[in-house]
């Protein structure tokens, strides 16, 4: 989703923009073409046997580190980079791209010759990297923890500052900080746990919001993915909850939802810049321990409750929304949000690439 508001942003400057994405279950390729973009759809490839496995294993130099999100690429880093080869060598495009966990300076470099420059877009600090820029938008990241793993030339965009938000954000930014400074209520619960939404983190919130003091008046819209595996299960708990539950997919207008909301509960991560920018006050879930350090910086701020895992949500959900409803500190949650980040950084990131047109 972050780099669909990129590749927005760089159409509107002119730019032709294709996606190459892999054919996960959960896949998002239909999302990307009905937003106009060509998309290059790799296959994931038929499992290898054990008898394979261990032979790649036994082969492998000892001292060769690998990502530790490798398995979340579906192939090797060689035959990932052989295949995107085949698609870069008709495009060769003037930027490439490039937002895996499971890629590194290896692949980086193997695909060199296709392409004029490489942005990075991270959040671990976890590998080396070949690139001309890299971004880590989260809060707490310092550019010293890429000092080690980027060449000297790059330009490193880290933090909040450079946060990859749609327009619309910007735009209802004021409309939302305005609402909030009336005396804050909660009429309106947002729960946001990601399009697929793999744990079902969504139906144990659903559980434990059943035994929370919420007000006779509150409505609560639950947000989804067309494709999530716990769709059905989600639209049966949403029928029998306590107060109005709605259950949408596939919105449009998250912005819009996030503005007139009270109180988000919702899954760490990118979406995390959304709700600040809007002054939302949440409660946070970590659905991948990639999105811990994010997370605690943001409730080391003030500007969000962790509550932890999705192993938590049963016991420490409620008593957040209770202390939430009994302190009154919406106000001052919402508040400490709004100033993480208050504009999108997605200009800054084009100035950068050199493409903004004046």
């Amino acid at each position: 989703m972050r780099c669909l508001t990129l590749a927005d942003a760089l159409k509107a400057q002119g730019a032709d923009c294709h996606f190459i994405s892999r054919d996960h279950p959960g896949h998002l390729m239909e999302v990307i073409r009905q937003r106009g973009y060509k998309v290059n759809s790799l296959a994931v490839p038929v499992p290898p046997s054990q008898e394979a496995i261990k032979s790649i294993v036994e082969r492998a130099p000892s001292s060769q580190q690998e990502p530790e999100h490798t398995a979340w690429l579906g192939s090797t880093w060689q035959t990932d980079a052989q295949e995107t080869t085949a698609i870069l060598v008709n495009l060769q495009p003037d930027w490439l791209v490039v937002d895996h966990y499971a890629l590194d300076q290896r692949w980086e470099e193997a695909l060199a010759q296709h392409y004029r420059k490489l942005l990075v877009i991270d959040d671990l600090a976890d590998r080396p990297h070949s690139c001309n820029l890299l971004l880590d938008q989260n809060l707490g990241r310092q550019p010293q923890d890429y000092a080690a793993l980027v060449p000297a030339h790059c330009q490193l965009l880290i933090g909040p500052y450079f946060s990859l938000l749609r327009p619309e954000f910007a735009a209802l930014r004021p409309y939302s900080l305005q609402r909030r400074q009336a005396q804050p209520a909660l009429r309106q619960l947002l729960i946001t746990m990601g399009g697929v939404d793999q744990p079902n983190a969504t139906g144990q919130v659903l559980q434990a919001l059943k035994t929370c003091a919420l007000p006779a008046d509150c409505r609560i819209t639950v947000i989804m993915g067309l494709t999530a595996p716990w769709l059905q299960n989600v639209q049966d708990l949403a029928a029998q909850m306590p107060w109005f539950t709605e259950v949408v997919v596939n919105v449009n207008d998250m912005a819009q939802r996030m503005a007139d909301s009270d109180l988000a509960i919702g899954a760490a991560g990118s979406t995390s810049w959304e709700r600040c920018c809007l002054g939302l006050p949440t409660l946070m879930v970590v659905l991948a321990e990639n999105q811990q350090a994010s997370a605690q910086a943001l409730e080391d701020a003030h500007a969000a409750r962790l509550i932890g895992a999705v192993s938590d949500i049963a016991t420490q959900l409620p008593q957040a929304v209770g202390e939430l409803i009994d302190s009154g500190c919406q106000s001052r949650m919402g508040l400490a949000a709004s100033a993480i980040t208050d504009e999108p950084g997605v200009e800054k990131i084009l100035n950068a690439m050199g493409v903004l047109n004046a």
